[in-house]
């Protein structure tokens, strides 16, 4: 930087000190949770009011989709507003590449102050990602949140990443949520109804309740404090419930997430505006007054805070790469329907959550698939081979139950979505791997230690730089350079 320009940004940054007036921010992100599971959406069963109450006052996105539905590249494409392959860090456990620009820098830089507390799951070193302090807790990560706002420096900004533990397995409970009997918890109706899955819900649903306490901590602080009016307070999730057929999966049960945004100017009320986790970056940077980073591929959602009815976006895309098992899979959603593409319908189509053993609910799911128990739907990620194209109705067909893809009746809705699909593909340079990252374990457990030079069960345990991941989806094209954003309106 010459010598006049530090000068000129030294002073801009004194002015802003002085008498700055810029909105502050927390952004609240969930570990694996569903909008279905909260009350904002509709959910009497699990306790929510303290979110309930932050929607009233704030708007709530009831088509907001994360751009993958797997923990560590879901956090790094909403840091850079980025799709995962464009990253760096498009599969589970790698951590985004310091080449890669976050928001959070931007914001750093424009003299914001920047902590991530929590879970961070994105880069081990936070400075790094754009962040002047990290810290963390157990068990639901929120418990210094409020410690942290309130010794914060008062003479700047603030951008708070508060990641929450909550509600990742291993659940535990404790004095701040209810504890919730297994015999009377609600059951999604694309998991089987048996007693461990009970039980393992209603652990999950006591962690959900525990974000919405965590959330009305920090909104009383900022009330105490008068800073609510001018922060904007956003709720939202990195992927789905921790569950089959949700977390990983490119179904509306574990791509769509919560979206809650509170703060000023924004109209109270709800939207059925699409909206991508990459347009978050852009959201804040515009907020807080911050020229829009070159490299984002999202766009702005401020014309829908300030108008409900408003569409920044008529498509949504979302794939879904490496999360212990290969995978590759990308999905489409366009007015009422759902695509999915499978690059891989030769191999099974599951994660953790869906076919180890280590979890009693998931024996159980496929005990009952052998014994004939499941429906249809219940039953498809427990067969060697998938459909290589779905589509969806959403409206009519709102857990995506009904296939679509072979009647002829939707050719042209096929085409359509085919066509936007491959588009994408192309302008971001997508690309299916050669040599992908081999599964880490079989169908149902974790292979020993050593054996073909993968680790034992403790090898993604603080690490975001796995050693044994195999190209990536996009690599042959350089596609970690690619800033195109591909279709977003459509012509």
């Amino acid at each position: 930087m010459n010598t006049k320009k530090a000068i000129f940004t030294a002073c801009l940054l004194a002015t802003m000190v002085s008498a700055d007036t810029r909105p502050n921010f927390i952004f609240f992100i969930t570990d694996d949770i569903s909008p279905d599971d909260l009350g904002p959406y509709g959910n009497t069963f699990v306790q929510t009011p303290n979110l309930d109450r932050i929607a009233r006052r704030g708007m709530v996105f009831d088509n907001a989709y994360n751009v993958i539905s797997s923990c560590s590249p879901s956090r790094c494409s909403i840091i850079t507003g980025r799709y995962p392959h464009n990253t760096g860090a498009p599969e589970l456990h790698t951590g985004l590449p310091n080449n890669q620009k976050t928001f959070v820098e931007a914001l750093r830089d424009a003299g914001y102050y920047t902590v991530i507390s929590g879970k961070n799951h994105i880069n081990n070193n936070a400075e790094s990602i754009g962040f002047e302090k990290s810290s963390d807790s157990k068990p639901a990560g929120s418990e210094k949140w409020v410690e942290e706002l309130r010794n914060r420096p008062k003479d700047k900004p603030f951008f708070f990443w508060f990641g929450s533990h909550d509600a990742h397995y291993p659940w535990e409970t404790n004095d701040k949520a209810p504890v919730y009997d297994p015999a009377n918890v609600p059951v999604p109706p694309m998991l089987f109804d048996g007693p461990e899955m009970r039980k393992a819900l209603a652990g999950y649903y006591h962690e959900v309740s525990r974000s919405d306490y965590y959330a009305g901590q920090i909104m009383a602080e900022l009330e105490a404090e008068g800073l609510a009016k001018n922060t904007y307070f956003v709720y939202c999730a990195d992927n789905g419930r921790p569950f089959a057929r949700c977390k990983t999966y490119l179904y509306e049960s574990g791509i769509r997430t919560p979206l809650i945004i509170a703060g000023p100017g924004v109209v109270s009320g709800r939207t059925s505006s699409l909206a991508s986790s990459i347009d978050y970056a852009p959201t804040f940077l515009e907020l807080a007054g911050v020229e829009k980073m070159p490299t984002l591929q999202g766009t702005s959602l401020v014309p829908t805070l300030r108008d409900p009815a408003a569409r920044v976006r008529d498509i949504v895309f979302a794939e879904r790469n490496w999360h212990v098992f290969q995978l590759h899979e990308r999905m489409v959603r366009m007015g009422d329907w759902l695509y999915i593409w499978n690059a891989w319908s030769d191999r099974y189509n599951v994660c953790d959550e869906s076919a180890d053993f280590r979890f009693a609910h998931v024996k159980e799911m496929w005990d009952a698939a052998a014994a004939g128990k499941l429906t249809d739907a219940q039953k498809q990620i427990t067969l060697p081979n998938q459909p290589p194209e779905m589509l969806f109705n959403v409206k009519q067909d709102p857990f995506q139950f009904t296939n679509l893809a072979g009647n002829p009746e939707y050719a042209e809705v096929m085409q359509r979505m085919r066509g936007l699909l491959n588009t994408w593909k192309d302008e971001t340079h997508d690309s299916v791997q050669k040599n992908p990252t081999p599964n880490c374990q079989p169908l149902h457990g974790m292979k020993t230690k050593g054996q073909n030079g993968i680790p034992d069960a403790g090898w993604w345990q603080g690490s975001m730089n796995w050693k044994l991941h195999g190209e990536f989806p996009g690599e042959d094209r350089d596609a970690a350079r690619c800033n195109a954003p591909g279709p977003v309106k459509l012509p």
